[in-house]
């Protein structure tokens, strides 16, 4: 009895001990697993690369400072009479103020609603009381000068928060003949109610890029649109609202068919032609509204009585030549 009575203890014994082995080996198991998923999350989050504009190397372009695609034995130089920090006031021997009105709009543009202060060139939009037809008072400003490709160009501008195209644009020629870049035309606060072909929800991210090329009235037009939604993990303002904070926006026009354009320092979308650009454009912004999907809807009258947010600021301006 003592022999069967040793013989079961030590198996009970033997039982015991490879259990817990068995309990040892999952536990570092899962502890291996773990630091394994530990080591993964620690990688994934190295490969993010951080891309803030305002961190920026001033004398590139600003993409240059990140992803630098400058062509091979080519660089940029700094085109003086398109480029303003607008640390000075309304310098006239760049700009000009060249009002004009869009045809059924209650747009009045005046150049009491454009200047520089405060190291912006603004444009505000105020309420004319007394107009029932043009009521929305507003501006517009243009290069003296003009350029044509290879060259690249972008300015830092926060939004006005109303029901209006706030725009940075280039564009040479007239109604029947013309050629035009449409950097942004961006709304933060569309009014409108969205259609199959303008989704008004996504206004407040999205560039309304384009493009248009007229000859002899016959028109060219597409767009090379896109949304700072899509702009990479690492970009410090994906998925801010255009009046939530200053963004750069930016074309590098680089041939006679090729327009690049930029965001906050990263490639977002682009455009190419059938028919070629021929004319040198000027630089322009404005701010306008409209009745219409497409704009996004009529600004409300009560909005332009609000100084916090009835005003387009750009901060500054820079335009290179590719040499």
């Amino acid at each position: 009895m003592m022999k069967k009575s040793n013989v079961f203890e030590k198996f009970l014994l033997g039982l015991l001990v490879f259990v817990t082995v068995l309990i040892s080996c999952a536990g570092s198991n899962e502890e291996e697993g773990q630091v394994g998923e530990e080591k993964e999350t620690e990688e994934e989050k190295e490969e993010v690369v951080v891309i803030d504009v305002n961190e920026a190397d001033e004398a590139y372009p600003t993409f240059v400072s990140f992803d630098d695609t400058t062509p091979e034995g080519k660089s940029w130089v700094k085109v003086a009479n398109l480029s303003d920090e607008f640390n000075d006031g309304f310098n006239s021997a760049k700009w000009i103020k060249t009002n004009w009105n869009y045809g059924g709009t209650p747009v009045n543009m005046v150049n009491k609603n454009s200047g520089v202060s405060d190291g912006n060139l603004w444009i505000k939009a105020t309420l004319d009381a007394t107009s029932e037809t043009q009521w929305f008072e507003t501006s517009r400003v243009r290069s003296i000068a003009k350029i044509k490709f290879p060259m690249y160009t972008e300015c830092r501008i926060k939004t006005a928060h109303i029901s209006a195209f706030n725009t940075f644009w280039l564009n040479n020629g007239d109604i029947n003949n013309r050629d035009e870049i449409d950097i942004i035309e961006n709304n933060s606060k569309p009014s409108g109610q969205a259609t199959p072909s303008f989704n008004l929800d996504e206004y407040p991210w999205q560039m309304n890029s384009q493009y248009f090329i007229v000859k002899n009235g016959v028109t060219e037009r597409a767009k090379g649109n896109s949304s700072n939604k899509n702009l990479s993990d690492g970009n410090t303002l994906k998925g801010v609202r255009w009046n939530e904070a200053y963004h750069v926006v930016g074309a590098w026009w680089k041939d006679a068919h090729t327009v690049q354009f930029y965001l906050d320092g990263e490639p977002s979308g682009n455009v190419t032609t059938v028919q070629a650009f021929t004319l040198e454009q000027h630089l322009i912004w404005d701010l306008w509204t409209q009745d219409s999907p497409w704009v996004g809807g009529l600004a409300v009258k009560n909005d332009l009585l609000d100084e916090s947010i009835n005003t387009m600021k750009i901060d500054w301006v820079r335009t290179w030549k590719l040499e």
